[in-house]
């Protein structure tokens, strides 16, 4: 069995120094701003930010109508509420006078016999 061997300070320092070049590699090989491939994929990232963007700005409107066209029905369902206890308070106005007129006419009856 191979034992270990340790790298001395010299192989750190060329790996320390070679991994420093590969990063400063990666860096100097990125397209220039001005680089025809470069400004197409700008392009092609900002239609889709804006498509989203318009996405999202449909999706609002959308919103913003359901959210009217129930509060739209909100305010029909108690305008109906409003007319049905009206109709049903009137009623019970009617049925009072029925029963006072009933009432009144017993009385007036009971007096007469007297």
């Amino acid at each position: 069995m191979r034992s270990f061997k340790e790298k001395s300070f010299s192989e750190r320092l060329d790996m320390a120094t070679k991994a420093k070049m590969a990063a400063l590699k990666k860096f100097s090989d990125r397209p220039a701003a001005d680089d025809p491939a470069e400004l197409e994929r700008k392009a092609a990232k900002k239609a889709i930010v804006e498509a989203r963007e318009a996405r999202a700005a449909e999706r609002e409107k959308l919103k913003i109508a359901e959210k009217e066209r129930l509060a739209q029905e909100e305010a029909k369902r108690l305008e109906a509420k409003k007319v049905e206890e009206a109709r049903l308070a009137e009623q019970a106005l009617e049925v009072e006078k029925q029963q006072k007129a009933i009432r009144d006419a017993r009385y007036a009856a009971r007096k007469a016999r007297k």
